[in-house]
């Protein structure tokens, strides 16, 4: 029996060793942190990796990991400054930067971060009125954030940003918001409409404009037109007339031009009186009747002398 004994003690101390070492070697996860006391006392950090401990001596009294973490802060009603409940609810994210003051630093730094999270969130809503809620959440998100992470340096953990999830006004507040939000549509569409008809009222006195102006400018080109077509057949006439008289001055002073001139004012002379006897019964010849046979007689006598040539 002794022979048996002496024979498991190897065993046993073999086990025991195994135990030993297992106690003494600790292997710690990426992206986490434990929190070694020795004999009661806070000891050391282990990082991630492997790590030796003096069995029965050392303990691992606190885990903490230092991945971002989101915590669901629960809803709660706020009073806003004019005095209007609002349920509101969001979301935390926070990282332990320090697991040493995450372990001794607050007994729950989870709860305590929840609660003073609802506490600012309170703080701030109180500050702004209902409809300015709505409109500055960025600010109350960042309210928040300042808040906590100024407290929460002291529990070695870090908060990176609070989201509102929801603004829940009450069913009452909800209709009145609802009936403001489409009496504010009408008043646009009416708006709108109004410039519209504007706009185009402009457009058409514009275009009315434009075209008097295009007519008046078509009417002014049109007279220049007609008054330089005009001018220029004047100046044709008159040049035409110039050079008619010209040839008639240079025919005249011609041999036998006014022997021909003078034929012609006979003729012209003795037509027109006859045109007067025929037109009426009365008939006025020249109170010098000598001039008058003086001129017959030398228009015959210019016919007379053409006739011989």
């Amino acid at each position: 029996m002794l022979a048996f004994q002496l024979g498991l003690l190897p065993l046993i101390i073999l086990i025991a060793v195994i135990v030993l070492i297992a106690k003494g070697i600790k292997i710690v996860p990426q992206q986490h942190a434990w929190v070694l006391e020795r004999l009661g006392r806070y000891h050391a950090t282990l990082t991630p990796g492997l790590s030796i401990v003096v069995p029965f001596v050392d303990r691992v009294a606190y885990k903490h990991v230092l991945k971002e973490i989101p915590l669901d802060v629960p809803s709660q009603v706020c009073i806003t400054k004019d005095n209007t409940q609002l349920q509101v609810d969001g979301v935390l994210y926070f990282q332990v930067t320090d697991p040493m003051k995450a372990s001794y630093g607050s007994s729950n730094f989870v709860v305590a971060i929840t609660q003073l999270s609802q506490t600012t969130l309170r703080s701030v809503i109180g500050k702004l009125e209902l409809d300015k809620t709505f409109e500055e959440r960025e600010f109350i998100n960042h309210s928040v954030v300042n808040a906590l992470d100024e407290a929460a340096a002291n529990w070695g953990v870090k908060v990176l940003r609070y989201e509102i999830k929801d603004l829940t006004p009450p069913k009452e507040i909800l209709h009145a918001m609802q009936a403001q939000i489409t009496a504010e549509r009408e008043k646009r569409a009416l708006i709108a409409a109004s410039e519209g008809k504007r706009q185009e009222q402009i457009n058409l006195a514009t275009g009315a404009r434009e075209a008097a102006i295009q007519k008046s400018e078509g009417e002014r080109q049109a007279a220049i037109n007609k008054a330089q077509g005009e001018a220029s057949a004047i100046l044709a006439v008159a040049e035409a007339n110039a050079q008619a008289i010209q040839k008639i001055g240079n025919a005249i002073r011609t041999e036998g031009g006014m022997d021909a001139v003078n034929l012609k004012v006979a003729e012209e002379y003795v037509a027109a009186f006859g045109n007067l006897a025929k037109q009426g019964n009365t008939l006025i010849v020249p109170g010098n009747m000598g001039d008058m046979s003086s001129m017959i007689a030398s228009a015959l006598q210019i016919v007379k002398g053409q006739k011989a040539a």
